[in-house]
């Protein structure tokens, strides 16, 4: 097993709020969900912002500006200025410049965020295939967004155009549920022309956590997401630490067996969790104590026996999960050990 590999929660003596210079957080899932703000956000935001912690909105989202998301927030109660946004929109025109001349057409199939992070840029949004594009560009562009885009960026990458994507999550929280994500629209475009997958900006990979730096001067982040596949990983890679909260897309079964890449710093169930300490993961007779829970593998399965806060039974889980599986994925059933803390 590597040395690197993590194989349960830590623990931190001190706040979160108080250890870390700048919380990276994400948006759907993490502060708000369809529109509104989750539970408890508002106001644990408000403490750490007040006790000196700097918070920047990290999102994959490439729809709205970082102006319409900051107005959104501070609507919310959570006061913010377009600087403390940014987007994967911002990383993929970036990404792109690098590459093209200055005054360059670039299609764009998404949202307004796009539009403006390539002006931004220097470059040129145009709509069509025949607009002469030196690069196709996708990024989430809202429910309404019209058939006919796709067509655009097919005609255009058939004809061998680079092609760029904000970011490939499959899916987007909403008020009503899991919704189809970029990443969804990006394989309309593959499964139409056939084409190697496009070069991405956005978190988990290297141009989102470079754009999240360069526009933050963070020294000691901290990355808060839901989602381990990109909020998680992103901030591995970036050799970064992190903290999985459990109000967005991740439930505990996903915790349980996720693979090093994706095992998180910390684990809390809301933004409250930056205001507080992490207990420490103790191994135990066995198994692993946090709280008044003690949990293991044994018997084909996972075991928990105890009481207390769910979420200190489920870091216990991690770490007799994680552990059992070392670098792997950890396939023993968890169901019902989820089920006796309440998860």
């Amino acid at each position: 097993m590597s040395q690197q590999t993590r194989t349960r929660p830590d623990a931190c003596a001190r706040a979160l709020s108080e250890a870390y210079d700048t919380a990276l957080l994400d948006l759907d899932g993490v502060v708000y969900a369809g529109g509104e703000a989750i539970a408890h956000a508002v106001d644990a935001l408000a403490v750490a912002r007040a006790g000196g912690m700097h918070l920047a909105y990290v999102t994959n989202n490439a729809f709205r500006t970082p102006e319409a998301v900051a107005e959104h927030l501070t609507e919310l109660g959570v006061p913010a200025e377009a600087s403390d946004v940014i987007t994967s929109a911002q990383a993929v025109a970036r990404l792109i410049a690098d590459q093209v001349p200055g005054g360059s057409r670039v299609l764009v199939v998404g949202g307004e965020g796009l539009r403006v992070a390539l002006r931004e840029r220097g470059l040129v949004p145009v709509e069509s295939a025949d607009d002469d594009p030196v690069a196709v560009v996708q990024g989430y562009g809202g429910p309404d967004l019209a058939w006919g885009r796709f067509a655009e960026a097919s005609y255009a990458v058939a004809r061998g155009v680079p092609w760029f994507a904000s970011n490939t999550d499959l899916t987007i929280p909403s008020a009503r549920g899991i919704a189809p994500g970029n990443g969804a629209a990006v394989e309309v475009v593959r499964i139409a022309t056939g084409a190697e997958p496009p070069q991405v900006a956005g978190k988990p990979l290297p141009p989102m956590h470079r754009e999240t730096i360069l526009r933050t001067g963070a020294e000691r982040p901290l990355v808060v997401g839901d989602r381990l596949d990109t909020d998680i990983e992103g901030a591995n890679v970036g050799g970064v630490d992190s903290l999985l909260v459990l109000t967005g897309v991740t439930d505990g079964a996903q915790l349980l067996a996720a693979a090093p890449k994706y095992r998180p710093t910390y684990v809390d169930a809301d933004l409250r969790g930056l205001l507080s300490g992490q207990p420490e993961v103790a191994e135990a007779g066995g198994g692993f104590v946090c709280g008044g829970w003690t949990a293991s593998a044994r018997g084909g399965e996972l075991v928990v026996e105890g009481e207390g806060a769910a979420v200190d039974g489920l870091r216990a889980l991690c770490a007799a999960a994680w552990t059992y599986a070392g670098d792997g994925v950890c396939e023993l059933d968890g169901g019902k050990a989820l089920g006796g803390v309440g998860l």
